[in-house]
C-alpha cells in the first residue's frame, strides 16, 4: 500500500469510495459539488489517497485549520480494504503532513443511534486513534444524526 497526496486523475477512484457510500453520506457521485471538492482538494494538496495495484483503498479531504481547528472533511476506505489499517495510514499521514500543534482536529461522524454507526465502525475507529465524542452535529443529507469528534495535537 501507498500512501500519497491525490492528483487530479484520482477522481474517479473517489467517485468509485463515494459510490460505496452514499446510502450513508447521501449522493455524491452526480454532484457537481463533491467532484469540485476533490478537485480543489488535490490542487491544494489537501487531498491523500492509498493505493495498491488495483485502485484506490481509500480517500481523505482534509481541511486545513486557518485560525479554527483543522477538519477530516470525507474519509472513506473500500470495503475491500476495511479493518486492514487503511484508515489509520491516511489520518496519520494527514496530520504528519500538515498539523503543527498545539491544534485541534475535528470530524463529524454518525450519531450514536445512526445505523452506520456500527456498521461502519467509524466511532470505533475514531475513538482508537485518541478522537473524543462532543457535541451533537446537524444531521447528515439522508437525515441521520451525526455527532462532532475531536482530537487535541501536542
Amino acid at each position: 500500500m501507498t500512501v500519497r497526496l491525490a492528483r487530479p486523475d484520482d477522481l474517479p477512484g473517489f467517485l468509485a469510495l463515494a459510490a460505496e457510500v452514499e446510502h450513508w453520506f447521501g449522493p455524491m457521485v452526480a454532484e457537481p459539488g463533491f467532484h469540485r471538492a476533490v478537485r480543489d482538494s488535490a490542487d491544494r494538496g489537501l487531498a491523500t489517497v492509498a493505493e495498491d495495484g488495483e485502485g484506490l483503498l481509500g480517500g481523505l479531504l482534509f481541511g486545513a485549520g486557518g485560525e479554527g481547528p483543522y477538519h477530516l472533511h470525507w474519509l472513506v476506505v473500500a470495503g475491500r480494504a476495511r479493518g486492514t489499517g487503511v484508515g489509520r495510514e491516511l489520518v496519520e499521514d494527514v496530520l504528519r503532513r500538515h498539523v503543527r500543534g498545539p491544534a485541534t482536529v475535528e470530524v463529524v461522524t454518525f450519531g450514536p443511534d445512526h445505523p452506520g454507526a456500527v456498521t461502519s465502525g467509524a466511532r470505533v475507529f475514531y475513538e482508537r486513534l485518541g478522537f473524543t465524542p462532543a457535541e451533537a452535529a446537524g444531521p447528515g443529507p439522508e437525515g441521520g444524526s451525526r455527532q462532532v469528534y475531536r482530537l487535541t495535537v501536542g
